[in-house]
C-alpha cells in the first residue's frame, strides 16, 4: 500500500546531488549576461589585439607568420577572447561564488574570502607563467634549431598556445581554494589531504608534466614545486582556520 502511494500521480522522487543541481540552477540564471559581457568585451579588445601582439612578440622574442587567408584574423579573434577572459576573471568568480553560496551555505565573508583569494592566485599563476615557465619553456623548444633547421611559428599556433598555457597555469594555482572549499563543506576532511601526500605529489608532477611546454625537468620543476607548495598552503590555511 505503502509503495502505491509513493508510485502515484503526485510523487516526485528525490533528485541526485541536490547541492550540485541548485548551483547548476543558479549558475545558469547568469550565463547568458556572463556570455554577452564576454562577446562585448572581446569585441573592444579585438580592436586593441594589435597592440596586444605587440607587446607579446616584444616578451617572448618571436617573429610570426600565417599560412592562410583567414589565419590573421583567427588569431586576432583567439586573442582577443583570452584577454577578455583574463580581465573578466572578478566577475566570472563572482557568479561562481555567489552560485556556490547558497547550496553550500557559505556566509556573507567567506564568499568575499573566496572571491578575492581566487582572483589573487588565478593572476599569480598566470603572471608565473607569462614571466618564467612560458618564456624558457619557449627558449628551450627553439633550442633545436640550427643553420639547417629554422622556427618557421604560426600566429594561429603561438596565440592558442601561450593562451592555454597562461589561463591554465590560472586556474591550477587555484588549488589551495578548492582545497580550504571542499573541507569547509565537508566534501573532503583536511585529514584526506594531510594523509595522501604521497598521490598528491603523484598527480602534481602528471599535471605538471601535461602542463609545462617542455619535457625537461628544470621546467617541470618550475610547475611541480610552486604546485606542491600551494598544496601545503592549503593544509597551513585549513589549520589556521580550524577547518577539520
Amino acid at each position: 500500500m505503502a509503495t502505491s502511494q509513493l508510485d502515484g500521480p503526485g510523487y516526485q522522487p528525490p533528485l541526485p546531488y541536490p547541492r550540485l543541481i541548485e548551483f547548476i540552477k543558479t549558475l545558469r540564471k547568469t550565463a547568458l549576461a556572463l556570455l554577452i559581457t564576454i562577446i562585448a568585451t572581446t569585441l573592444v579588445f579585438y580592436f586593441l589585439s594589435p597592440r596586444l601582439f605587440d607587446i607579446m612578440q616584444k616578451h617572448l622574442h618571436q617573429k610570426l607568420v600565417f599560412f592562410s587567408v583567414a589565419e590573421p584574423f583567427l588569431a586576432h579573434v583567439k586573442l582577443a577572447l583570452a584577454t577578455a577572459i583574463f580581465c573578466l576573471i572578478p566577475i566570472l568568480v563572482s557568479c561562481l561564488w555567489r552560485a556556490l553560496a547558497r547550496p553550500f551555505k557559505l556566509t556573507w565573508l567567506s564568499q568575499l574570502s573566496f572571491i578575492l583569494f581566487t582572483c589573487l592566485l588565478f593572476y599569480a599563476g598566470a603572471l608565473f607563467c607569462y614571466s618564467i615557465t612560458l618564456a624558457y619553456g619557449i627558449e628551450f623548444l627553439l633550442g633545436f634549431s640550427s643553420e639547417q633547421l629554422q622556427p618557421v611559428i604560426s600566429i594561429d599556433k603561438f596565440v592558442t598556445f601561450v593562451a592555454v598555457f597562461i589561463l591554465g597555469f590560472g586556474l591550477i594555482f587555484e588549488l589551495p581554494i578548492f582545497m580550504v572549499f571542499m573541507a569547509k563543506t565537508g566534501v573532503l576532511p583536511r585529514k584526506v589531504f594531510e594523509k595522501n601526500r604521497r598521490y598528491a605529489v603523484l598527480i602534481i608532477s602528471i599535471v605538471a608534466a601535461l602542463l609545462t611546454p617542455t619535457p625537461d625537468i628544470f621546467n617541470l620543476m618550475l610547475m611541480g614545486v610552486p604546485l606542491y607548495g600551494l598544496y601545503e598552503a592549503g593544509i597551513i590555511v585549513m589549520k589556521m582556520l580550524r577547518i577539520n
